[in-house]
């Protein structure tokens, strides 16, 4: 059998996972075995009566930052589990779909989940960990971070979806946002679903889908939109 799929999470607050990915689709893949995770407490490697796990900021400065030598041990704990070793953190390049593709056509994936100012750089530096944010603002920990980005990546693992073609034809996958949905009835509060995809004209559908997809891309995300037309040009 191929070996699920698994993510080791480093943090202080192990109770916040799974969390709903325990639930809805993820949390049957869970069952099925397509997936797995360890929450792991980074307070057991702690090593005084208190668990301590951060301490003030050298330099002066609001805050803690979370501790080294814990931090160290409890890597080093799960330095043999598959996946790279990733920081949660403002700093970091911004998480795209790309980067998710590229997490789930890999063994698993190792979270380390920050709380207060963030971790002590030592730590980074020895484990070459790459820091990767949600976007660009600022979230108490690094846990819901890893929770949104895990749900992007968990539905990109074989077994997780039936239909590999809803997966090729949603937002970003072709470098474009997705084109509008529509479902029955055909009329509703006195609007029509556009009359193509009444149409069962497969091929004019797919057109007008491609066409409203770059429509929407060019009007919402200009950024997009001149990132697909540049590798466009590239390629030809």
């Amino acid at each position: 059998m191929t070996a699920p799929w698994t993510v080791t999470t480093l943090t202080l607050f192990p109770e916040m996972f799974p969390g709903f990915l325990g639930q809805s689709l993820a949390g049957k893949a869970l069952e099925k075995g397509v997936w797995q995770m360890d929450a792991v407490d980074i307070r057991d490697y702690a090593t005084d009566r208190h668990q301590t796990v951060d301490d003030a900021p050298m330099g002066g400065g609001a805050g803690m930052v979370m501790r080294p030598d814990v931090l160290d041990a409890a890597i080093s704990a799960v330095a043999d589990r598959p996946g790279p070793m990733v920081y949660l953190s403002p700093r970091g390049r911004v998480f795209d779909q790309a980067k998710a593709r590229e997490w789930a056509d890999g063994p698993g994936l190792r979270i380390l989940c920050g709380r207060y100012e963030g971790v002590d750089q030592r730590v980074l530096d020895k484990w070459e960990i790459e820091e990767v944010s949600l976007g660009d603002f600022v979230l108490s920990g690094g846990e819901p971070a890893a929770l949104a980005m895990l749900d992007a990546v968990l539905r990109l693992l074989p077994g997780y979806l039936g239909s590999h073609e809803s997966l090729d034809e949603e937002s970003f996958e072709s470098g474009l946002l997705e084109y509008p949905q529509y479902t029955r009835p055909a009329e509703w509060d006195g609007r029509a679903v556009p009359d193509v995809l009444l149409s069962g004209h497969h091929e004019n559908i797919r057109a007008w889908r491609r066409a409203q997809a770059e429509a929407v891309t060019q009007r919402r995300r200009p950024d997009l939109w001149a990132r697909h037309t540049g590798s466009k040009h590239v390629a030809c």
